[in-house]
């Protein structure tokens, strides 16, 4: 079956469909409505190791479980092995989160600037020592993953030394988006190298798929073409949480149905009440107007909704702006 369950170490997870960490939208509201809508496991954005060193408490509300996950995954990133160890044990201090992932994948400047994310696609021992400390902090109390790129370049692809140096350190599993840093999010993702992984890796630990995964159609392809263990969703998921039941719903029986425009609209409102409860009614509502950009992409006069969403900023400015949907 396409559809099953995976072990992550000692962390046994019912499903195979994931949430990917996203800066700026995987917060624990939005992973709250993906796991209602059947994500089997997911992770938060990703949250700076140097901050988390200094005590910076917006890191620490990027690190809370949402309120129905029974298991998640907190991502950090950092291009300095001491301080990536000393954040792990913050994250196990101050959370009870049941896996730690790596950021080995970035390719936002300003996190390349820091040495972290992309950067370690450059340096294969770097990579190794940074996984390495990080198990070694958590002394076995979760599992200790990476999400690393296909390499820097197309001409620098260094995604085989990565994934052994991640092994050896002790990474219990390794996601895999298959783009370069110098592609960003443009481009293909190469699925063949996903499954060239996958060969690679040979069992050893499991191998996640990350990378134009956007519909049920396609999460199936990658699941057979690649062979990974499990698909992680990131832009598609997107305002779209519904992705999870469609994607579940078509592996299981071979079909789905699409919600409708009111459904979806009435998920946004759930993830800004979310929002609301933890930070205040408006900056829930100014968090929420590049999602709710996300939740009518698609829907009939979305650019005319867009228009109004970048003005909103109180609740009742959004129920104004979808009155006539939510009726």
């Amino acid at each position: 079956m396409l559809y099953h369950s995976v072990d992550i170490g000692s962390l046994h997870l019912d499903g195979n469909l994931f949430l990917a960490p996203i800066a700026g939208y995987s917060d624990r509201a939005f992973r709250s409505l993906c796991v209602d809508c059947g994500a089997s496991f997911c992770t938060t954005e990703m949250v700076s190791a140097e901050a988390l060193t200094r005590n910076n408490l917006k890191t620490r509300e990027l690190m809370k479980r949402a309120p129905n996950e029974t298991k998640y995954a907190v991502q950090i990133f950092g291009g300095n092995a001491d301080v990536m160890s000393r954040a792990a044990k913050i994250v196990l201090e101050q959370t009870d989160c049941d896996c730690i992932d790596i950021n080995g994948g970035c390719p936002v400047p300003k996190i390349i600037k820091s040495g972290a994310g992309s950067c370690l696609t450059r340096d294969s021992e770097l990579l190794y020592s940074i996984v390495k400390a990080v198990v070694d902090s958590v002394e076995g109390k979760v599992p200790v993953t990476i999400k690393i790129r296909s390499g820097w370049d197309s001409t620098h692809l260094t995604w085989k030394e990565n994934a052994e140096a991640a092994i050896k350190a002790g990474a219990s599993a390794i996601t895999l988006h298959a783009r370069t840093r110098s592609q960003g999010y443009a481009g293909k993702a190469d699925w063949n190298i996903q499954k060239e992984l996958v060969d690679f890796v040979d069992g050893r630990i499991p191998v996640f798929g990350s990378g134009d995964a956007f519909t049920p159609e396609t999460a199936e392809q990658m699941l057979k073409e690649t062979g990974v263990d499990a698909v992680m969703f990131a832009r598609g998921a997107m305002g779209d949480p519904f992705l999870f039941t469609r994607t579940k719903k078509y592996l299981t029986e071979g079909s789905y149905e699409k919600e409708t425009p009111k459904d979806r609209l009435l998920a946004g409102f759930k993830e800004l009440e979310i929002n609301v409860a933890d930070k205040g009614e408006r900056p829930a509502c100014l968090l929420m107007r590049k999602k709710f950009c996300a939740y009518c992409s698609g829907l009939k006069g979305s650019s005319e909704f867009r228009k109004k969403i970048v003005e909103a900023s109180s609740v009742e400015d959004y129920r104004n702006i979808f009155y006539n949907i939510l009726i």
